[in-house]
């Protein structure tokens, strides 16, 4: 089913940063979690990247709600980790850290 994200792509210390968006109510198909490396490699192929090369973060925004666990939060993605270790949380400073940073 064709899907829709929110897509950034940074430049920051030497890295490639791949950072999608799940736009939920907005988005008809899947979601960016449930395609994750399937969505990382039609991106780098589409941009000249290297899957290998980059890192890829999933962010799933504020949904307003008043339970803590629907508040933004940022994860990345490690592709040739197990299933158990495929997703590390950021914090909030680390993510504004690399969309400030200037591109390089």
């Amino acid at each position: 089913m064709p899907s829709s994200c929110g897509l950034k792509i940074r430049v920051a210390e030497g890295k490639t940063y791949v950072i999608v968006t799940e736009l939920y109510q907005e988005n008809p198909g899947t979601s960016v979690t449930s395609a994750g490396k399937l969505l990382a490699g039609q991106i780098c192929a589409a941009k000249g990247l290297d899957l290998q090369e980059i890192v890829y973060i999933e962010c799933n925004p504020d949904t307003n709600s008043k339970l803590s666990f629907y508040d933004e939060a940022y994860f990345i993605m490690d592709f040739n980790a197990d299933k158990q270790q495929m997703y590390r949380r950021i914090d909030k400073e680390e993510i504004i850290k690399i969309l400030s940073s200037k591109h390089e």
